[in-house]
């Protein structure tokens, strides 16, 4: 019990110098990538640049003794960070400590959400998030994302909360451009995309290691922010309407006491649920991805309990919410790291740049790390999905082009929800309509395939109907008009067979549609028979009267069925292949 809730009692017991040693590595890399994303993630949610520090330390600290995936990188991430800006600006000016504080209440609430998902074992709730609805979603906030850093670029104010917005505002302030803002924001772009592509192909031929070349290209953001900031401060180029990043406090993260207000959770309590499980989703899969590499296993329902943890200490630390980032995991995972130890050793690192570097923050500019969140995020806009899903489903298709068009035009919030919304409903109408085939015997075989795909015999007075559905209320009434109607248009059934070979449960409403069949089958002398019942189907049936007043039986097989009704007929379709 102690080992499922505290999986540091499992990693901790092997450890050795050398699993210190790959864990100390990629702590080090992983710092030096994490520093300027937690800045910039912060600018994002419309915080002060330090909170996005102190959400990168105690966080990491908790994760790392409850969470149980040996490599994800918790803290802040772009998506969440947007979320955050979303909910928070409804409810507060940003830069007032309200909007701090309001921050830190959602971090609270999210950690409270993801903890008792995990203690009750109810991860299955993000599965109603379907992945073409999270795919949507990410597109759409990435390009939100994206647009809202320009102002920065530009060096020009613009707001909105939703794209259409984000445009209008962004026209409106055009005349305004500042153009050593502009030059320093292209110009880190520039280097940011040259150090993800240029820069492992120079370091390989000055001999280095390719793999290790591979990861030291990855903190090209600590570079660029180590240039950008110098050349603003020897330029003196604040001055000159360059907005920087200024003082930051130095030192410990401070101890803060979330608010309990019961006003503000109840105002903050539904966004907070969709913060949980999105975050939940994309570190779950995050996790679980890399998990695989190494042959390990992964615990939903446990690293929902991680994930609780490391929100709750981010809201006693000052932080905001936090969740698993793909592109700092993936870095972990290459740079070696073995166990989350590498997590607790990150927050050292970031510990150490909150208590000495901050001073050395000061001429940061703003467009730097404007250009950090767009670089990374626009690396994981993949646009092949809409083209994949539109091929592959149509159905799923809409859904995902629902979320990508409501989260564009009406912000995060709204778009996931619908996009939700629209993957139930679909789900509803694809089961109200169950795929069903009239099936017959293939000649030589005992199997029954549909007559529609395959040569088969079938006889004129029994009706074979397979179901590829579970029947419930949705579908019960198409069950029963196809069955009456194909009695209506064919005087000779004397039978008709359900075979039930995919259906995995029925419930009440689904009961009450077949007695009703049953019945009205009996008044027009036709005999109904059910074949290929499962078992915990048929443990169900037989806690109701429906099976002591079914007009036919319940058979193992539809051959044994089709045997038992008309031996004529199966007999002949088991001859024809040895005569052929």
């Amino acid at each position: 019990m102690l080992k499922r809730y505290f999986p540091i009692l499992e990693w901790s017991k092997g450890y050795d110098r050398a699993t210190l040693t790959d864990d100390l590595v990629a702590a080090v890399i992983v710092t030096i990538m994490l520093i300027p994303q937690s800045l910039a993630y912060a600018l994002l949610a419309g915080l002060p640049p330090e909170m996005g520090l102190y959400a990168a330390i105690l966080p990491l600290l908790a994760y790392a003794l409850f969470g149980n995936s040996r490599t994800l990188a918790v803290g802040p991430v772009a998506v969440v960070s947007l979320m955050t800006a979303a909910v928070v600006g409804e409810m507060a000016l940003q830069g007032t400590a309200e909007y701090a504080a309001m921050a830190i209440a959602l971090a609270m609430i999210s950690g409270v959400i993801l903890l008792v998902m995990g203690l009750f074992r109810l991860g299955f709730l993000a599965n109603f998030l379907s992945h073409p609805v999270i795919s949507g979603f990410m597109i759409a906030a990435t390009l939100i994302i994206a647009t809202s850093q320009v102002k920065h670029i530009f060096g020009i104010s613009a707001s909105g909360s939703n794209l259409i917005a984000l445009v209008g505002s962004l026209a409106e302030n055009m005349a305004s451009i500042n153009l050593i803002t502009l030059t320093l924001g292209v110009a880190a772009i520039g280097l940011l995309y040259w150090a993800r592509r240029g820069m492992k192909p120079i370091l390989v031929q000055f001999g280095v290691d390719e793999k290790l070349a591979g990861i030291l290209s990855k903190t090209g953001p600590i570079l660029v922010v180590v240039l950008t900031t110098a050349v603003t401060w020897a330029l003196n180029l604040a001055d000159k309407g360059v907005s920087v990043v200024g003082a930051l406090p130095s030192g410990f993260p401070p101890f803060a006491t979330p608010t309990f207000d019961i006003e503000i959770w109840g105002q903050l309590f539904g966004s907070a649920v969709l913060i949980s499980i999105v975050g939940f989703v994309e570190s779950i899969s995050v996790a679980q991805t890399l998990a695989a590499k190494r042959r390990q296993r992964i615990s939903p329902d446990q690293e929902l309990v991680g994930l609780g943890a490391a929100n709750i200490a981010a809201a006693f630390s000052g932080g905001y919410p936090v969740t698993g980032g793909l592109s700092r995991s993936m870095v972990n995972f290459d740079s070696g790291a073995k166990t989350p130890a590498a997590g607790a050793f990150t927050a050292i690192g970031v510990l150490t740049a909150a208590i000495f570097l901050t001073p050395l923050l000061y001429f940061l500019p703003k467009a730097t790390l404007a250009a950090i969140i767009i670089v990374a995020v626009v690396s994981l806009l993949n646009l092949g999905t809409l083209k994949q899903t539109w091929q592959y489903s149509r159905t799923d298709f809409a859904a995902m082009a629902a979320t990508i068009i409501l989260t564009l035009a009406f912000g995060v919030e709204l778009g996931i929800m619908a996009g939700v919304g629209v993957s139930i409903f679909l789900h509803l109408y694809r089961t109200s309509r169950p795929h069903s085939a009239i099936v017959g015997q293939v000649p030589g075989t005992e199997h029954f395939r549909n007559v529609n795909r395959h040569e088969v015999i079938v006889t004129p007075e029994i009706f074979t109907i397979r179901i590829d559905e579970s029947l419930y209320f949705p579908n019960a009434r198409f069950l029963e008009d196809t069955i009456y109607d194909a009695v209506a248009s064919n005087n000779q059934i004397e039978h008709v067979v359900l075979m039930c070979s995919a259906v995995n449960f029925i419930d009440a409403s689904a009961l009450e549609s077949l007695e009703a069949i049953n019945e009205r089958l009996g008044h027009s002398d036709v005999m109904l028979h059910l074949s290929e019942v499962k078992g915990p189907v048929m443990d169900r049936l037989k806690r109701s009267h429906f099976l002591e007043h079914l007009s036919g039986r319940v058979y193992l097989t539809q051959f044994d069925a089709v045997h038992t009704i008309n031996p004529h007929v199966a007999n002949r379709a088991m001859e024809m292949s040895r005569v052929e």
